[in-house]
């Protein structure tokens, strides 16, 4: 009891070691990308559109296979984990078990893959603030920004950064939803037969297939459906890599910590009805193996994170939102400066 006192009680003290500017000061050192060269590209259309039914043999080949050994708690690069000394006999049961399980998955329909992409016109209107032109009218989405105090020449990032400011031209934006759908059957016949191995195995499969989902649909969107990128040509190892053009941050993630934009996502793209995906109370998805998140085309947009902020930016964030600052304050508490 002791022990877990000082763990909390160190815990609760900790600093993160870093001096943050202020939100005003952090504007200042905003990216500036040269927008005099840049010529937005066109989606192949607006609005939102449902991919249904989407072939699971097409998905998977996207599947990223190391993140699922990593909830096996089998660390290590793949496919080299197989060669692993000490492991790779256990990894290679463990992967000939999935693919076996897949084909039959894959086979006998046994999961449904649903997705949602839809592209809109887009504008910078505030230094953290998007605006989305929709048909039923305009959607403002509320970025944070980085606050830390760089290195000389160093930005203090936001997503706004990349979209071009309202007054040169229309830039576009997107947003998507995957969801693999139908696991609840099959997750209750292994547990009536009491097979935990194989309840395990199809829940992180169907994680993977979600994942790979994402993958695919955003190149998809990238070459055909936004086309920004038509000629790209890149392996599943790059795509892994994260090599091609343009972004896809998820709310709740680093670059994009607030959860609550994930309502604006959801509607923009139809709702549950388009999705099949519900948001819970918490704005966690259900089903479980599901993927939402933006699109960002701009070549000099990459994944970051934005770190502390302090109550400077929350009581400007819960402004623009329109948010009682408490409750900006509850769902912004893991960032919010120590």
């Amino acid at each position: 009891a002791e022990e877990y006192d000082k763990i909390r009680s160190d815990f609760g003290n900790r600093k993160s070691g870093k001096t943050l500017l202020s939100y005003k000061e952090a504007v200042g050192h905003a990216f500036h990308a040269d927008w005099s060269a840049y010529l937005p590209a066109k989606p192949s259309y607006t609005g939102s559109k449902v991919f249904d039914d989407y072939p699971l043999a097409d998905i998977a080949r996207y599947i990223d296979w190391q993140p699922f050994f990593i909830a096996w708690e089998m660390h290590g690069k793949f496919p080299a984990i197989l060669d692993d000394k000490i492991i790779g006999q256990e990894a290679t049961k463990l992967y000939h078990d999935a693919r076996k399980l897949l084909d039959q998955i894959i086979s006998e329909k046994w999961l449904t893959a649903r997705g949602v992409a839809g592209f809109w016109p887009a504008n910078r209107t505030a230094p953290d603030t998007i605006t989305l032109q929709t048909s039923d009218g305009p959607v403002q989405l509320e970025c944070i920004r980085q606050q830390s105090k760089k290195a000389a020449g160093q930005p203090n990032l936001s997503l706004a950064d990349f979209i071009m400011p309202a007054g040169d031209a229309s830039d576009y934006m997107g947003a998507f939803s995957v969801t693999i759908q139908g696991i609840e059957q099959h997750i209750s016949r292994f547990e009536k037969n009491h097979d935990d191995y194989n309840k395990i195995m199809l829940q992180a499969l169907a994680d993977r297939l979600a994942e790979a989902f994402a993958e695919l649909l955003h190149e998809e969107t990238r070459k055909k459906l936004w086309g920004y990128d038509s000629s790209e040509s890149l392996s599943n190892e790059d795509l892994i890599r994260e090599s091609y053009r343009g972004i896809r941050p998820a709310p709740g993630y680093p670059a994009c910590p607030d959860h609550t934009e994930k309502n604006k996502l959801f509607r923009l793209l139809g709702g549950e009805k388009s999705t099949g995906i519900t948001l819970t109370e918490s704005l966690a998805m259900y089903p479980a193996s599901s993927v939402c998140g933006w699109y960002i085309a701009h070549p000099d947009s990459k994944y970051f994170g934005v770190g502390k902020i302090s109550n400077d930016q929350l009581e400007d964030y819960a402004r623009r939102k329109g948010m009682d600052t408490g409750e900006a304050r509850k769902w912004l508490n893991p960032i919010l400066e120590d």
